[in-house]
């Protein structure tokens, strides 16, 4: 931590220090470098960053091209209030992990969208999440349900792709080439086929990588990975009909890699710059994903536009990990997913001096199945047979002492699972934004959202044994009998975990207002206070051992928010805050209620609470430097913890913190053109630590905070450029998570350099 307040000291010095030189700089084109003209577009009107009370952090091309962003989680890990979460599984927004925070639920919290259509969460760690040709990354950081609607209770990710050009024919090219033979070609090329009428955009990305964890076992590289990122769009402004532009996009990813997260072995020397698995089964992700998304607007009337947005998406996702990570065949993970999603959004925008704001209606349509076919191994339950032979007339010792021996022979029982979840879900909202300019500097802020959803969840598991019942010898004959029986209460113990297929159909209604009001005390000084609802919709969850579908209710949210949007020193500085604070209740965590290891569901039964800032700054500081910073503080705490009667589970939420919430995140940077072509960059990120478990032993979960160094430093010409780039320039050696029982972590990325050229026509 100390280099990075090492960093953001020296930045602080050049900015502040700007005026020194100030009158001395050459003017600065406002429209195409100032922060505070960026156009964000995720809360589905057109404002500047400075308008919108809404905590959004902006990554633009230049950000991306500048730090050498290449996936999703570079943004994740370089933002204030956004943190990756195990591996590439997922993220968290404000503490907020996308997928919730109880260890219950169907739904998810947070999406990334990308062109205007949802990504399913299972398939973010290889989707069309990366940075090549992409215009521009907005973070919504805070509940978005009344603009986003379905799974938008802690925030969301919009990113969109680069448009054709109408008017000339251009090109990209790069190539990415690190020290761990990670290699990266992109390129892009477009222009008008009809000039100021048609025109077509193509994109491609091909990554190889051979990957850092060395499987011992089986050879080769559990996180190699081979991918390949299409994508072509078309822009049609035809002359005959004035003022109507449509986009028509079609993305196709197909990735072949490591599993979500990848574990390396930390019983052996030097674990972290010698990253090894012994395995002995495949640790592998393959997703194919297709996503097709048609936008079409038109002018009604002046001042008034119509807009439709259509999305349709498919992934198919294989995903296969080796559980026990040793050379023993003993356990596999092996899930296959397969979804389709529809959307189609309707929407009226109106904007005029004193009015602005949007009517819209919107479908969504989820339909697809998860298919789990594992072989795990559970602990063989002693306590559960000395039950059962105390029942049958054993005295405790006697059972006690038949029980271990017991166990001894068969320490755990083996099961193949295999399980099929089907399930469809269909949403359909009404939904409106509107700000009013009472005068020249009060604004009222106001907007709702009516939300109809019904979705139709069913499953089926077949559980059988997966190995060798003990001799009902190996004691001797007098104890035969006696381990025949416990054998066949093993066998009806895995029996208990087969359903026979189930389903349930729920239906929700929910209202979610928003309201507000903005102050502009000065043109370049704004505030605003917004409270708004939120939830994360209920549904069915599968009890295996009841072979039951047990339903649960939604979760719901209220968010109270701050915002000052800012700038100095002639719009040289831009300085920007929110402050936020969210109740949230009924929310959806499994409880288990004592049959047998299967007998668990969700329930809705925690209620929390959390707070926190953001803080981002950019500054031009002298012709050729810039510096930002983002500063962002979270705390979360479970303040209720209410199991239904009957409930067993021994993990209690009430006064922890929620899992990957880490109180701190800090980032900053500094760009500087050092005159005839050279360019730097120079990057760092900050994380405290946090806990990757919950419950009240969650300490023994934690992992400790990190700094991450980067920099760039290269020749740009008007068409081509040649750089060198650094990731983890220090070489900081951290954990994500760490299962220390069976020696096994999820490593952070070691110090990596890298080379790369582009070139631009």
């Amino acid at each position: 931590m100390s280099r990075f307040f090492a960093l953001l000291s020296s930045v602080a010095i050049v900015a502040f220090a700007a005026p020194a030189w100030a009158d001395t700089a050459p003017a600065v084109d406002e429209e195409a470098t100032t922060p505070g003209e960026i156009i964000v577009t995720g809360e589905k009107s057109t404002r500047t960053l400075q308008q919108t009370p809404t905590s959004i952090a902006v990554v633009t091309p230049e950000r991306i091209e500048k730090e050498a962003l290449i996936t999703i989680q570079d943004v994740y890990n370089r933002t204030a209030n956004l943190s990756e979460t195990y591996g590439a599984a997922g993220f968290t927004i404000r503490g907020v992990s996308n997928t919730g925070v109880g260890a219950g639920g169907q739904a998810d919290a947070a999406s990334v969208y990308v062109d205007g259509a949802p990504i399913p969460h299972w398939a973010l760690y290889g989707g069309p999440t990366d940075m090549w040709d992409v215009q521009q990354v907005e973070v919504l950081r805070g509940p978005q349900s009344t603009i986003q609607g379905l799974n938008a209770l802690a925030g969301g990710i919009v990113i969109t792709s680069k448009d054709p050009s109408l008017v000339n024919w251009t090109g990209d090219a790069r190539v990415l080439w690190t020290e761990h033979d990670d290699r990266t070609f992109s390129g892009a090329v477009g222009g008008p086929i009809i000039e100021d009428e048609l025109g077509v955009r193509l994109s491609a990305e091909r990554r190889a990588d051979r990957g850092l964890i060395r499987n011992v076992t089986r050879g080769g590289y559990d996180d190699e990975l081979k991918a390949l990122n299409l994508r072509g769009k078309i822009k049609w402004t035809p002359a005959a009909i004035p003022g109507l532009e449509a986009v028509a996009s079609y993305n196709r990813v197909r990735r072949d890699g490591g599993y979500l997260y990848e574990y390396s072995r930390t019983d052996v020397p030097d674990y972290y710059d010698h990253r090894i698995s012994t395995g002995d089964q495949p640790s592998r992700g393959k997703i194919d994903s297709d996503i097709a998304v048609f936008n079409l607007s038109y002018p009604l009337a002046d001042k008034l536009k119509l807009s439709s947005v259509t999305s349709w998406n498919r992934s198919k996702v294989h995903s296969v990990i080796d559980t026990d990570g040793t050379p023993a065949d003993l356990q596999t993970i092996d899930n296959r997913y397969l979804y389709k999603t529809l959307t189609q959004e309707l929407r009226l925008n109106y904007d005029s001096d004193t009015l602005s704001g949007l009517l819209g209606a919107w479908y969504y349509r989820r339909t697809g199945s998860i298919h789990q076919n594992s072989r795990i191994n559970i602990e063989t339950p002693t306590a559960t047979i000395a039950g059962l032979l105390q029942a049958n007339g054993a005295t405790p010792a006697q059972a006690q002492f038949i029980s271990n021996a017991y166990a001894a022979q068969l320490p755990v029982i083996p099961v193949a699972y295999n399980g099929d979840q089907p399930e469809k879900v269909e949403t359909m909202a009404l939904f409106g934004d509107a700000r009013l300019k009472v005068t020249d500097r009060l604004t009222l802020i106001g907007g709702f959202r009516f939300d109809h959803e019904r979705n139709r969840y069913a499953a089926e598991t077949v559980a059988t044994f997966n190995g060798t019942l003990p001799d009902p010898n190996f004691m001797g004959a007098p104890y035969a009998g006696i381990i025949s029986l416990i054998n066949q209460g093993v066998l009806g113990l895995v029996s208990d975990a087969s359903s026979p297929l189930a389903s349930n159909s729920r239906t929700f209604n929910a209202f979610l207002p928003k309201a507000g009001i903005s102050m502009d005390w000065t043109p370049d000084l704004t505030t605003a206070f917004t409270v708004q609802r939120a939830y994360r919709s209920g549904g069915s969850s599968q009890n295996p051992a009841r072979a039951e579908l047990v339903p649960y209710d939604p979760e719901y949210s209220w968010n109270y928010e701050g915002s000052l949007r800012s700038k100095w020193l002639d719009g040289r500085l831009v300085l920007n805050a929110n402050i936020f604070y969210m109740t949230w209740k009924d929310q959806q965590v499994t409880a288990y209620f004592g049959q047998n290891a299967y007998d668990y569901n969700t329930v809705n039964a925690a209620g929390s609470h959390l707070y926190g800032f953001e803080v981002e700054a950019n500054a031009k500081v002298a012709r050729g430097v810039d510096v930002y910073a983002s500063v962002g503080h979270v705390r979360t705490k479970f303040d209720d913890f209410d199991l239904p009667q009957g409930a067993t589970s021994t993990v209690d939420l009430k006064g922890t913190q929620f899992p990957y919430a880490p109180r701190w995140t800090l980032s900053g940077g500094v760009n500087a053109e050092f005159g005839g072509g050279f360019a730097a960059n120079l990057n760092a990120n900050y994380r405290t630590s946090v806990f990757t478990g919950v419950g009240q032993d969650q300490a023994q979960y934690k992992v400790s905070g990190r700094t991450v160094v980067n920099g760039r430093i290269g020749y740009e010409t008007e068409r081509w450029s040649l750089f060198l780039f650094a990731r983890n320039l220090f070489n900081e050696k951290y954990k994500q998570y760490e299962y220390a029982a069976i020696h096994q972590a999820i490593l952070g990325d070691p110090q990596t350099f890298g080379v790369g050229a582009g070139v631009h026509w």
